[in-house]
């Protein structure tokens, strides 16, 4: 069996402060017009927040490697069948250039 510690308090508010930035760093970036590299900040700053939930929150820090492999197993097998979803919908669509 293993011995799961408990997070302090203190930790949690700490993520949760973390959390409460990320959500303010994406809000006032939005404002900051960084051409194409926008998305690419958001999208850092969401998988930032992502990881940090995944690992305190869910317990994922102190897990073992079997479930880590799994979660993340399955979080490669919806992303790639989202792709997928997406990029059918992308390919199939008649698009057409505006003169």
């Amino acid at each position: 069996m293993h011995d799961h510690a408990k997070s302090p308090l203190k930790t949690y508010f700490a993520v949760w402060g973390a959390l409460l930035l990320g959500t303010f760093l994406t809000y006032r970036v939005a404002f900051i017009d960084l051409g194409v590299f926008n998305p690419v900040v958001a999208l850092v700053i969401a998988t930032t927040k992502a990881l940090l939930v995944a690992l305190f929150f869910m317990h994922l820090i102190n897990a073992s490697e079997r479930l880590l492999k799994l979660v993340v197993a399955s979080t490669i097998f919806f992303l790639l069948i989202l792709l997928t979803l997406t990029l059918t919908d992308y390919v199939s669509r008649p698009w057409t250039i505006a003169s």
